[in-house]
């Protein structure tokens, strides 16, 4: 075991395995940023849709249930695509499908459009975590695994911070959000060439799984070959699952109704308090620079994740009380994505150690579907709130789902953690 351990930390020191992990950090982190951007493709500019087309932001909310319902259920059935046909080609065919939302959003004529613009894009968005996990976990060395998870969350958060301020600007800058729709799939498609010219650093074809390097080596024990739906018996997968979905509730309200419901609480304008989604994902972001550290120093995850998203939830409850006013709100509001951003990489490799070998892909897709099923119950719960002037109960539902989250993570923990010791005993 130690010589394994050995070798394994030699072949990632090498300078080549080094930029091979680099290269395809940076290029998964990038897909991955781009698929968040386009997660906003249409909630910076509801105030616009309302405006134009004489929307109420509950019809809105609709369409972001649409979005994420069709990701969910797409997200569940690509894990099963990816894990057969590879990562790859998916993920081109995905990007593609971003374009085409953006392009028909641009043309949209009224609500219907708006709804295909929100299917096709949730289309695009189904199989991301699936491709992104699968090409991370087969390409890059088990020591930067925690970091590549970081980065992946990072990116993640940068495009979610990105996608207002590039939007609303573009808007502004050209006076009409058409232009803004058509920026977005000039950006997607920028993305989409450069990984095609690096093709060769995503191909999941090429890399290997850690358990299938061990069954090669002499002597090892052969692995016994599973139904491609045993995974769905594992509670821990479930936990996940559930895990995702209260804390993507509470992501739901600060990312499409938090600048609404701070512009009735404070009385700032909107062009001020949209920045409070941009502010919430950027200290997200820091948070994953830290949090991919802790992953490596720490074995019990689920006691960080509880710790950072306990904080995020009692800032989201202070500012519903209205207990601070003005700018004050916005830069707590944001505050709270710092330990959200925190929990990120320890949540990532909790889902990890809960997966069977070789079935990284169907454990991702199941488990991050629940985000999917977040953003589609919760958007219209929270857009109904927003259209009574219920703007507190915004933040006090999101702080609430993320204790409920809090629980399920610690159940994830104790399932984990006695099959983790098992296996280091029989090691």
């Amino acid at each position: 075991m130690n010589a394994s351990r050995s070798e394994i930390k030699a072949d990632a020191l090498s300078p080549s395995r080094r930029h091979s992990d680099v290269r395809t950090i940076t290029l998964v982190g990038l897909a991955h940023g781009s698929s968040h951007f386009c997660h906003l493709l249409l909630p910076p500019l509801f105030p616009f849709f309302i405006r134009d087309f004489g929307l109420s932001y509950a019809e809105l909310g609709l369409a972001v249930t649409l979005f994420f319902a069709i990701s969910g259920i797409g997200q569940a059935l690509s894990g099963f695509l990816v894990d057969r046909v590879g990562a790859r080609p998916i993920l081109f065919a995905a990007l593609g499908s971003f374009i085409a939302a953006a392009l028909t959003a641009a043309s949209a004529q009224g609500y219907g459009g708006l709804l295909i613009a929100a299917a096709l894009a949730g289309l695009g968005n189904a199989p991301f975590h699936p491709v992104d996990f699968t090409i991370l976990n087969k390409r890059v060395s088990q020591p930067r695994l925690g970091h590549a998870f970081s980065v992946h969350g990072i990116s993640g958060n940068l495009g979610w911070a990105a996608a207002p301020v590039f939007l609303l600007g573009l808007t502004e800058l050209t006076g009409s959000w058409r232009w803004a729709q058509v920026g977005a799939a000039a950006v997607v498609a920028a993305v989409m060439l450069l990984l095609w010219w690096q093709r060769q650093a995503i191909d999941d074809s090429l890399g290997a799984w850690g358990h299938e390097k061990a069954a090669a080596k002499p002597g090892a024990a052969a692995l016994k070959e599973e139904h491609p739906l045993a995974f769905l018996k594992l509670p821990s997968v479930w936990l996940c699952f559930s895990f995702f979905f209260f804390s993507t509730c509470a992501l739901s309200a600060i990312q499409s109704f938090a600048s609404p419901a701070l512009h009735q609480m404070t009385g700032l304008p909107v062009s001020t308090t949209s920045l409070v989604v941009t502010g919430f994902m950027l200290c997200g972001a820091a948070g994953m620079v830290v949090g991919g550290f802790l992953v490596a120093r720490t074995e019990r995850l689920e006691k960080t994740i509880a710790v950072c998203l306990v904080v995020s939830a009692a800032l989201l409850l202070l500012v519903s009380t209205g207990a601070v006013s003005g700018m004050a709100a916005l830069v707590v509001v944001s505050l709270a994505g710092l330990g959200v951003g925190l929990a990120g990489p320890s949540r990532d490799m909790l889902i990890k150690r809960a997966s069977p070998p070789g079935a990284t892909g169907r454990v991702y897709g199941t488990v991050y579907s629940g985000l999917d099923l977040g953003f589609t119950l919760a958007a219209p719960v929270f857009g109904w709130l927003m259209d009574r002037h219920m703007s507190g109960a915004v933040f006090q539902g999101a702080a609430l789902a993320l204790l409920a989250g809090v629980v399920s993570a610690a159940a994830v923990g104790l399932r984990v953690m006695p099959r983790r010791a098992a296996s280091g005993a029989a090691a």
